[in-house]
Order: structure tokens, then C-alpha cells, then sequence
């Protein structure tokens, strides 16, 4: 059986003064050869490894507190403790510290750190102990010298304690203060100030309690009104008493349970309301006072939790509809304080916190108490939601999913959430805000749990946008149904501001869920309508939404911006800027310039051949021109064949046989032609080497077959077809002074088909926007030397995916706008 006497905690305490769990394990003491010397050694009891290893110095202070706990500094801003699961292993340990620093194991600290002159430490070594003037009121003045002269001695402030332990002085202080109040001796009163205030600055564990004991406590508290700075007194009394009021939501049956939990509120009022904010130099000395009220936190959680008919009662009342508003409100504000306390536990213990909440029916609960009218409720609710989304994400995605096989999407839980953030009536969307948060922590990837086969990123994943994502962007949808947004006020901007966020977020880590959605419903297009704003941060985000696709480089992305025209928006809000340096101007410029840096053919030769006359006059940057350049040397790689390379690897087929250099140059066979090449066609697979050379030129024979006769049968069309059925992008921009260029059109382009049935495809089968394949499209650019019609072809059923990056430049009057899949 496991000796629960040495089990222990082992805390740290950090930058901000507040204790740090390291974990539970076994204590004991041994002589370590490294250290040379007796140590302190703690070994999980998880895994066995080693949490703490402490050579118990001579001259480190170790303090004694609250029976269970000792306390030690490793170094300067370094602070342990061991917090014992029994008195006696507390003792036991005790006792080997007290033994190798030669101590009596009835003191509560072994020494002091700080150093003093050797003449102080004479002087006061000369006396065996400090002598107390006798406790009266005509000796009160006298009584706070001592005190405010031994505080800046570390040996003095411990002769203090001793005597103030020894002779049960403080009791003796706060019977004087009865009298001094009595008498109204306001005198009397300020020294008693002085003096109870100096004895916290003792940081002793054994005064802290008889200070905040039931018979002390408001005594205490009551010295500390009389502050000789303040012209009046404080009420801390009064309010504790009267205003401040114990609210038992569940009868607490425990009086030890009771107790602690009226101390631990005293105690944490006199810190933070009480006590004068302590200087820099007196902050450490308050560090006990602290460590107090941690550990008195961590044992109320802990007899809370043990407690099953109080947490059985709590849930029960919770849930029950014949509850009234008033005690649920209560119930839930008990609940938000009991997760904030379990923050003090140790993370086995937080675990087991959160699995017996989970096991009670938390999350069921959170949705009565989401569904009540009462905001205050509400924002309570929210609060312990984030709790438990903070610890664990894997147990809240886990309800959500096992609750949409039993429940309408409408009451899914974390429909509410998504329904509460939509609904923020704060004009500052505090909540919604963090309730964004709280959905983005649940849509990580990062943190699903990593199985072989990442079945909970799959599951989760799927749920999320079949269940709740059209929750999530309705609306956005509603918003932009037309060329502007139909609600443009600030808080509409601010949510849709919110909802971007989140769905650019996504785009960057769900890819293929994220990628079907967007494409099956439009949604890239409905964003960019946010475009034309009033609200410059809403059509950022809006425009950060499109340069996060557009950074994926992916092909279907590509093919879809393409075939709907969503480069217009962007290309319109860039012209109605004009002028001005500002950061929708950099954006936009940065987006074209990634693309032209990236080299991205499709978007390149899509953004030239059609919105080049209205960029051709921005000079001060050379992104557009730089995109022009590329395009025309796309353009001249498609018009020369390169016969010549290919007649010198077949060359090189026919009469070098070395492995490597043949992959090489297939390599670059690959490199040049792929955008020749058809999908799906066939390649002479490197390995071949076999093959005869008319067995390689066969395919690159149909290849241009093909290649001349689609030519043919394009020209064909283009004087044949009559300029009619879907247009090209429709817009008319207004240029500043100097421009040259005017764009018109009559309508909006709507998304053409993709390959039917393909995933993700924007015309599959019953898709928002798909148009039959026969329809011939057209645009109009409009220029000073008069109008020029460029004509968009139907797509081809059997050759749908082909790559048209290199079809033939036709005249500019019969030029085919051309689109790469």
C-alpha cells in the first residue's frame, strides 16, 4: 500500500507571486554523492521520475506552515514548497531538515536569509530573546516603536514572532482595542494600526492563525480601519457583517467545509481591500499571506469535490425547470466561482475536477442556462463554458457530436454558443468576441487529439460543417445579397468583422472541408461584396479572407476565383481608393505582387487579359507591369514549340544511357511542356528505355494535332458565335485624373460548372451557381480608341480540366478570353 504520509505536491512560486504546480509524488531524504549532502528528493508517483532534488543547506530558512506545509528558497526569486498530504509525513520531514541544520523541530523557521553586519548580529546574539513591554494601553506608542524597528532586521522580526507567539500578545492587543474604541481614544486606535499592520509584515504562518481565527478575525480587521493617513475611518467591518452576504445556494452540511470558506473570503478581502498596497520593498513580505489563501483555496475545491449529495444537489437544481430565475442565477454564479478556484489544482486533480463535472451533466446544464433570458445568467455561463473549452476541448467536442445523433441542429449546444455571439447586444461585442475564441479553440486542429487514424480531426470536422457552419455564416449571407451590404451599420461590420476572422482561420487549417464549402455556396464572392463597405477594417478582413486563399496556391481555388470573376471587386475598390496611401491600397498591391512573385500562371494571364487596361496606368509601384512582363513571356513560350528541345532530348534518349542525366532531362521535359500537356494524357514513364523514338513522338505528334485542330475550331466559333449568354465581369470604374481608361459591362459574372461530380467542384449537381456548359460569354473594354470585344468560349464537356494556358493570341478584335482550369 502507497505511504500516504511522505505523498506531497511539490509547487513553485513565479514572476507574478503566485504558486505553480510541479506536480504529486513521494518524499524522502537521503545523502546524494552529486551534492554532497543530505537532500530532499520527490519522485512522481505517476512514472517515477524526479520532481525536486534539494541538498538541505545549513543555511537556508525553511518555514513550518499550516502543519502540512514547509517552505524553503532554492535561490533569490526561487521559491518551493511541499504541501503533505498527512501532518505526520509534514513532521517527519521536518524533523531531517531540523537534524542536518542542528534545530529544535518545535520552531516553525530554522533561520533567516538576509544577512546582517556583524556588529548587529553581536548586539542581538548578546540577548537571548526579545522582552515585550507589558500589553497597556499608556504603552501602546511604546509597543509600536519596537515593532516598526525590529521589521527591517530579519533576527529582530524573528525574536518578535517568537515573543508575539509565546506570551499570546495578539489577544491581549485586540482586548485593548475594545477598550480604545470604547473610550474613543482615536490615538490609541492609529498605534494598534501601526502595530497589527507591522505584525503582518511579520509573514509568519503562526500569527496569520490567531490573527484569522473565528475569534480574531473581525477584531482584526477592525485595527485596520483606524488608518492614521485617512482623515476618516472605513467600514470594513460594516460591510462584511451587513452588506456582504453568505449566500448557501446547496446547505454546505460540513462546519470545518463552512468555516474554511468564511476565512478564505475574510482573509482575501483584508489582502485586497484591507492592507495598504504593499511597496516594493515590503511586497516578498507578504508572501505567506498569499501562500495562505492559495492553500486554503486548493482545500475547499477539495472537500467540495468530495462531497457527492452537494454536487448531486447542485445539478439537480440546476437543470429542474420548476427552479426560479433568482436561484438559478445564484446556482450559476456558485458554479463560475468553483471552476475559478479549480484553477489552484494541480493538473491530476484539475483533471478529475472537470471528468466529475462532466459526469454531473455540466454541459447539459450550460444549455438550460444558455436558454434563459437573463444576460447576467448568461455571461456566467459563458464564463464556466470557457473553463471547460480551455481545459479540454476533447470532452466538449465529444458531447457536442454524441448530442447531434438525439437533438434538432437548433438546440445543439454549440449552436447556442454560435447564436449568443450573433446576438451580442454589447455595442462593443465583448462576449461575442470571446465567444469567438472559445469556437476557434474548438475548429484547432492543433489541439484534436492526435490517434493513428485522427479520427476526432475527421468526426469533428464533418459534424462542425454539416451541423454548424450555415449557423455560423447566415449572416454573412443574408448581408450581401446584393452589389453592397445591405446592413452597413458598425456592430453588423464588427460581427461579420468576427465571422471573417474565424472563416480565414479556417481556410488555413481545415483545407478540404473548408475548400467544398466555400465553392459549393458561393462564399468567396458573397465576402467580397463586403468589399464596398463604409467600414475599412470589414473589407480587409475581407480582402485578408481572399489573400489567404490566394496564398494556398491551390488549383481549385484558382479555377474558381477565375470562372466567377472575383479579382472585380478587388480591381474596383483598388480604383475608387485613388490616390490614396493608405493600408486598402498596400493590401491590395500586395496581393497582386504575391502573385506575381509566386509566378501563379492561371491568376496572372486571368488578371491581365482582363483587367490590364484599367491597371496599366498605376506606375508608382511596378507589380502590375511585372505581372504584364510575365504574362507576355507566357504568352512566348506558348507560341514557340520548342522543337528544338525536343529533338535534343530525343538526342540524348537515343544515344546516352546514364540513369541519372536521363532523369534529368525528363525532368525538364516535364518542366517545359506541362503546361502543354493535357490532364490525363499519357507520358513516357522514365523508366522506359525500350522505346523507339517513334514510340516517344507519338504522342507528342497527337498532342499537336489536337493542338491545331482545336486552334481551327476556335477560330471557327469565334466568327461564328453570336456575342450573347454569360458576360464577363461587370463594373464600371471610375479612374482618377490622368487615367485614360474606362471599364463597363452590364452584369456580374456568375460561377460557371466544374467538372461534373468532381469534389469541391462549384457546378456539381445542385450547386449554387453552376450554369450549363453551352453558354458563350462576353466582355466590353472601353477606351478612347473605341470598344473592343473579347469573347468567352463554352467549356468543353470532354476536356474540361485541360490546361488552355497556351492557346494561340488571336487579333485583338477577335481575341477569345481565355480561361485556365
Amino acid at each position: 500500500m502507497t505511504d500516504t504520509r511522505r505523498r506531497v505536491k511539490v509547487y513553485t512560486l513565479n514572476e507574478d507571486r503566485q504558486w505553480d504546480d510541479r506536480g504529486t509524488g513521494h518524499v524522502s531524504s537521503g545523502y546524494v554523492e552529486r551534492l554532497k549532502g543530505m537532500s530532499l528528493l520527490v519522485r512522481a508517483e505517476s512514472d517515477g521520475s524526479l520532481l525536486l532534488e534539494s541538498k538541505i543547506n545549513p543555511n537556508t530558512a525553511y518555514q513550518k506552515q499550516q502543519d502540512t506545509l514547509i517552505v524553503w528558497s532554492e535561490a533569490e526569486n526561487y521559491d518551493l514548497a511541499l504541501s503533505f498530504q498527512e501532518k505526520a509525513g509534514c513532521d517527519e520531514i521536518w524533523e531531517k531538515i531540523c537534524q542536518v541544520q542542528g534545530k529544535d523541530p518545535s520552531v516553525d523557521i530554522t533561520q533567516d536569509l538576509v544577512d546582517e553586519s556583524e556588529e548587529e548580529r553581536f548586539d542581538d546574539m548578546s540577548s537571548p530573546g526579545l522582552e515585550l513591554p507589558s500589553c497597556e494601553l499608556n504603552r501602546l506608542e511604546e509597543i509600536a516603536e519596537l515593532v516598526a524597528s525590529s521589521l527591517p532586521s530579519p533576527l529582530r522580526r524573528e525574536k518578535l514572532a517568537l515573543a508575539l507567539e509565546n506570551e499570546g500578545y495578539i489577544k491581549k492587543l485586540l482586548e485593548i482595542f475594545h477598550v480604545c474604541e470604547d473610550l474613543e481614544n482615536i490615538e490609541g486606535l492609529h498605534h494598534l494600526y501601526e502595530i497589527i499592520k507591522g505584525i503582518f509584515l511579520l509573514n509568519r504562518t503562526a500569527l496569520f492563525e490567531v490573527m484569522f481565527s473565528e475569534e480574531c478575525i473581525m477584531d482584526v480587521i477592525g485595527c485596520l480601519e483606524y488608518d492614521p493617513s485617512l482623515s476618516q475611518s472605513r467600514k470594513h467591518r460594516e460591510f462584511l457583517t451587513k452588506t456582504a452576504k453568505f449566500k448557501e445556494v446547496i446547505p454546505i452540511s460540513d462546519p470545518e467545509l463552512k468555516q474554511k470558506i468564511h476565512q478564505t473570503y475574510r482573509v482575501q478581502y483584508i489582502q485586497d481591500m484591507v492592507l495598504p498596497t504593499p511597496s516594493v520593498f515590503e511586497e516578498n513580505m507578504l508572501s505567506t499571506l498569499h501562500s495562505f489563501i492559495f492553500f486554503n483555496k486548493v482545500e475547499i475545491v477539495g472537500m467540495l469535490q468530495e462531497d457527492e449529495k452537494f454536487l448531486t444537489d447542485l445539478f439537480a437544481q440546476l437543470t429542474d425547470e420548476a427552479t426560479d430565475e433568482e436561484k438559478r442565477q445564484e446556482l450559476v454564479n456558485f458554479l463560475k466561482e468553483f471552476c475559478a478556484f479549480s484553477q489552484t489544482l494541480q493538473p491530476q486533480n484539475r483533471d478529475a475536477f472537470f471528468k466529475t463535472l462532466s459526469n454531473m451533466g455540466i454541459l447539459p446544464a450550460l444549455e438550460v442556462i444558455l436558454g434563459m433570458d437573463d444576460a447576467q445568467v448568461r455571461s456566467a455561463a459563458t464564463d464556466i463554458f470557457s473553463y471547460l473549452v480551455e481545459y479540454n476541448p476533447s470532452m466538449v467536442r465529444e458531447f457536442v457530436m454524441q448530442e447531434a445523433q438525439q437533438n434538432d441542429d437548433d438546440i445543439l449546444l454549440i449552436n447556442l454558443i454560435i447564436e449568443h455571439m450573433i446576438c451580442d447586444t454589447d455595442p462593443e461585442l465583448g462576449g461575442a468576441v470571446q465567444l469567438m475564441g472559445l469556437l476557434r479553440t474548438l475548429v484547432d486542429p492543433e489541439n484534436m487529439l492526435a490517434t493513428a487514424n485522427k479520427t476526432e480531426k475527421t468526426e469533428f470536422l464533418g459534424f462542425f460543417y454539416k451541423h454548424c457552419m450555415h449557423v455560423l455564416t447566415a449572416p454573412l449571407l443574408a448581408n450581401t445579397t446584393e452589389e453592397k451590404p445591405s446592413k452597413d451599420d458598425f456592430q453588423t461590420a464588427q460581427l461579420l468583422a468576427l465571422i471573417l476572422e474565424l472563416l480565414t482561420f479556417c481556410v488555413e487549417h481545415h483545407t478540404y472541408h473548408i475548400k467544398n464549402y466555400i465553392i459549393n455556396k458561393d462564399i468567396l464572392r458573397r465576402v467580397l461584396v463586403l468589399m464596398a463597405s463604409k467600414h475599412a477594417f470589414l473589407a480587409l478582413c475581407a480582402l485578408r479572407f481572399k489573400r489567404k486563399i490566394i496564398g494556398l496556391k491551390d488549383e481549385f481555388y484558382n479555377r474558381y476565383i477565375m470562372k466567377s470573376f472575383l479579382f472585380e471587386p478587388v480591381v474596383k475598390a483598388f480604383l475608387n481608393n485613388g490616390s490614396r496611401y493608405n493600408l486598402m491600397n498596400s493590401a491590395i498591391i500586395e496581393m497582386f505582387e504575391f502573385i506575381r512573385v509566386e509566378d501563379i500562371k492561371s491568376l496572372t494571364a486571368h488578371v491581365i487579359e482582363n483587367y490590364w487596361k484599367a491597371l496599366e496606368d498605376v506606375d508608382y509601384v511596378q507589380t502590375f507591369k511585372g505581372l504584364k512582363l510575365r504574362f507576355e513571356q507566357q504568352r512566348e513560350r506558348q507560341d514557340n514549340p520548342k522543337l528544338d528541345s525536343m529533338r535534343s532530348i530525343l538526342r540524348n534518349h537515343r544515344y546516352r544511357r546514364d540513369a541519372r542525366t536521363l532523369e534529368d532531362e525528363e525532368e525538364m521535359w516535364f518542366n517545359s511542356d506541362e503546361d502543354d500537356m493535357e490532364d490525363g494524357e499519357a507520358v513516357v514513364p522514365p523508366s522506359d528505355k525500350t522505346k523507339n523514338d517513334e514510340d516517344i513522338m507519338d504522342p507528342i505528334s497527337k498532342f499537336m494535332e489536337r493542338k491545331k485542330l482545336k486552334e481551327s475550331e476556335e477560330k471557327e466559333v469565334l466568327l461564328k458565335t453570336n456575342l450573347s449568354g454569360r458576360q464577363s465581369p461587370s463594373f464600371k470604374l471610375s479612374f482618377s485624373s490622368g487615367t485614360k481608361t474606362n471599364l463597363t459591362s452590364q452584369s456580374s459574372a456568375s460561377n460557371l460548372s466544374g467538372s461534373p461530380g468532381s469534389p469541391g467542384s462549384p457546378g456539381s449537381p445542385g450547386s449554387p451557381g453552376s450554369v450549363s456548359k453551352s453558354t458563350s460569354q462576353m466582355a466590353a473594354i472601353t477606351t478612347k480608341g473605341g470598344l473592343v470585344g473579347l469573347v468567352d468560349y463554352p467549356d468543353d464537356d470532354e476536356e474540361d480540366d485541360e490546361d488552355e494556358d497556351k492557346e494561340e493570341t488571336l487579333p485583338l478584335s477577335k481575341k477569345a478570353k481565355l480561361e485556365s482550369s
